[in-house]
């Protein structure tokens, strides 16, 4: 009798297996002639002054991460903002409370600071 779990164990292994074969084909084929300019640090094409190796602040990662929050919010706002005519009330509402929500996550960021590049 054929067991369902063997599409899973199947699905892993193939899920497993493209992106390692992917990288290996890469690495094996790929050119290889590190030089001392390929190899330098450097950002948009400005090599760096001092040490790259810096700590950032986490007020940027925090700020980032609000970000794209929003951002992805957004997202699931437009589909709902697109047939607001054709849903029930219940729906009109449902997407009033998510706003809400995420004004209130806003309204949080805004009084902890995290918005402030000081």
């Amino acid at each position: 009798m054929e067991s369902p779990w063997i599409y899973v164990g199947v699905f892993v292994l193939v899920g497993l297996f493209i992106p390692i074969a992917a990288i290996a084909i890469a690495a094996f084929l790929g050119p290889k002639k590190p030089n001392a300019i390929k190899q330098s640090t450097y950002e948009c094409g400005i090599e760096t002054v001092g040490d790259s190796w810096i700590q950032f602040k986490a007020q940027y990662y925090i700020f980032a991460l609000v970000f794209l929050v929003f951002d992805v919010e957004t997202v699931f706002l437009f589909p709902w903002a697109v047939s607001l005519n054709q849903l029930p009330l219940f729906a009109v509402f449902e997407g009033i409370i998510f706003i809400l929500i995420l004004l209130a996550g806003l309204v949080y960021a805004w009084k902890k600071g995290m918005l402030e590049w000081a």
